[in-house]
């Protein structure tokens, strides 16, 4: 097999249809739907069409992006809630009469 060469300094220019100015290019513009589950039809070359439904899997959980610059994996956020349980008090504490405010 022979290696093609590819030029390192070839410029990449990018193509008129991909025009990101106004509403097209909105950062997180699906962010919202996204967190909720969505569907993906995938249309084949036969006329069929597939659908299926994404959702978070059970026990997924998803980070903000503010805090996913401290824990950028299950490991980091598995110690810092360790650390946070440990915390907790084993029974909670009963709260007097006085201090369940008016009535």
């Amino acid at each position: 097999m022979k290696k093609t060469k590819t030029s390192k300094n070839k410029k990449v220019e990018m193509r008129s249809e991909y025009d990101f100015a106004g509403k097209t290019g909105v950062r997180g513009k699906y962010y919202q739907d996204y967190r909720r589950g969505h569907t993906v039809r995938i249309h084949k070359a036969n006329g069929t069409v597939a659908t299926q439904h994404f959702t978070l899997q059970e026990g997924a959980v998803m980070l903000e992006p503010d805090v996913r610059k401290f824990f950028p994996n299950s490991e980091s956020v598995n110690k810092a809630l360790r650390s946070l349980i440990s915390l907790i008090p084993d029974k909670p504490t009963r709260r007097r009469a006085t201090d369940e405010g008016p009535d």
